[in-house]
């Protein structure tokens, strides 16, 4: 498995429990200190093997190298969890952001997420199996007036899912955007105001959830979004067929009525 943003947060959860299951964990970020301490604990949890691939996921030719040298050391990425992620440096309305800032974190979030998948995915493809995973917000699917970089990010992260469910349907190869709620980290604390009046969520229902959709539970839902810490798993999984059915959780416009002329 192949994990970004691997050193801390979530990435970090995710990557000790893929380990706990005995996975090869490969570790990519841009911290190499935070990655080896990541690496040191994946181990101690039984991870059957690891690596640590320091890259930032916006520089292309450092995600190819990273995912030949993972192949070479590991074999091939059979799990792409696509975590790496970065907010605006403050709140701000849209016209009084910074444009670096602004737009550094589409730069993260969106790009740094294809990168990954123009490089796993096509080894998937040819082998007809493989699993990608997206780790998603909430907020890409409402308006956020003072955070509209990290919104904007994560909705085209929706449809950048879809996209890809699509290119990849008949090939064996699954793809899922999930949201893992609010979870206390050293992002997430300092956007919401004090840390102790928010509705954090565990961090064990993400990783639990990642489990489920490495282990392949999760299939029925290619290209949808899920809410680890909201979504009951099994419910959605009884209801993917209506949920395919009527085009439910991907990134739709609305009609107003059934004449609606974009309906």
């Amino acid at each position: 498995a192949l994990v970004t943003g691997a050193g801390r947060g979530i990435g970090r959860e995710i990557a000790l429990g893929l380990a706990r299951d005995g996975a090869q964990v490969a570790l990519l970020g841009r911290n190499r200190r935070t990655l080896e301490d990541t690496a040191a604990a994946c181990a101690s949890a039984g991870a059957s093997a690891t690596a640590v691939l320091p890259a930032d996921v916006t520089d292309r030719r450092a995600v190819a190298s990273a995912v030949t040298a993972v192949t070479r050391e590991l074999g091939p990425v059979d799990l792409a969890v696509a975590n790496a992620g970065v907010r605006e440096a403050g709140a701000a309305s849209p016209w009084a952001a910074d444009p670096d800032d602004w737009w550094q974190v589409i730069e993260t979030n969106l790009r740094g997420v294809f990168h990954i998948d123009r490089e796993v995915v096509p080894g998937m493809v040819a082998r007809g199996s493989g699993r990608v995973l997206h780790v998603g917000s909430g907020m890409g699917q409402r308006p956020h007036p003072e955070w509209s970089a990290y919104a904007v990010s994560k909705a085209a992260l929706s449809r950048l899912t879809d996209s890809l469910a699509a290119a990849l349907a008949g090939t064996g190869v699954t793809v899922l955007e999930m949201s893992p709620g609010l979870v206390r980290t050293d992002m997430t604390e300092t956007m919401w105001g004090p840390a102790e009046d928010q509705p954090w969520s565990p961090a064990a229902r993400m990783v639990a959830a990642v489990r489920r959709f490495a282990a392949g539970d999760l299939d029925a839902l290619h290209g949808r979004f899920v809410h680890a810490a909201r979504d009951d798993l099994d419910g959605l999984l009884a209801a993917a067929g209506r949920i395919r059915d009527t085009d439910a959780r991907t990134l739709r416009l609305r009609p107003y009525a059934a004449d609606d002329p974009l309906a």
